[in-house]
């Protein structure tokens, strides 16, 4: 059932304790949780829009979405502060395993002139963001069903403390980085 995290268990832990010389395995970081957000600006307008955002992230992660709220008002932007305009699911656990391998193995080779992840896409404390265009390319969901194709972040949180730890983390569960 968890491919990735009996590979984690018996890989990618050996495989990290050797090349950084880690004195225990609790120093070894490992993948935390995985954040999938949607940002759904025109939600502002149209309620309606930000309802059926949250079915399809539901659908992509079988877990329940949360709308997520302006923290303050931009006029610019027509958003009072407090006004939902996204909406989020934090992936742990097993859920988290099984929606990166359903990642890594279905839904990126799906996405068209795909070359790799960028390496570059990490923040210095070892997390690393994936944003893809559209939701179309995750096999759940149905073309006819959606109402307006949006773009989704995928945030991979790991315990890493520095990017090429993460880097190596993420390489050892298959993700396909750019050569």
């Amino acid at each position: 059932m968890d491919r990735l995290k009996e590979k984690y268990n018996n890989e990618i832990v050996a495989d990290l304790m050797k090349k950084y010389n880690y004195s225990s395995v609790m120093e070894v970081p490992k993948l935390e949780k995985i954040v999938v957000n949607m940002g759904v600006g025109d939600a502002t307008q149209n309620s309606k829009l930000l309802e059926a955002a949250m079915k399809d992230l539901e659908l992509i992660t079988g877990q329940k979405a949360v709308a997520t709220k302006a923290k303050k008002a931009i006029a610019g932007f027509k958003v009072r502060e407090g006004q939902a305009i996204g909406c989020k699911v934090t992936l742990r656990g097993d859920n988290m395993y099984n929606f990166l391998d359903k990642l890594i193995s279905i839904t990126l080779p799906r996405v068209r002139d795909f070359r790799g992840l960028s390496p570059k896409a990490f923040d210095g404390r070892g997390n690393y963001t994936i944003g893809l265009t559209e939701q179309l390319i995750f096999q759940e969901i149905n073309y006819d069903d959606v109402v307006k194709v949006r773009g989704l972040d995928v945030v991979l949180v790991t315990t890493a403390k520095t990017n090429e730890e993460a880097y190596d983390l993420l390489k050892g569960f298959g993700i396909p980085f750019k050569k």
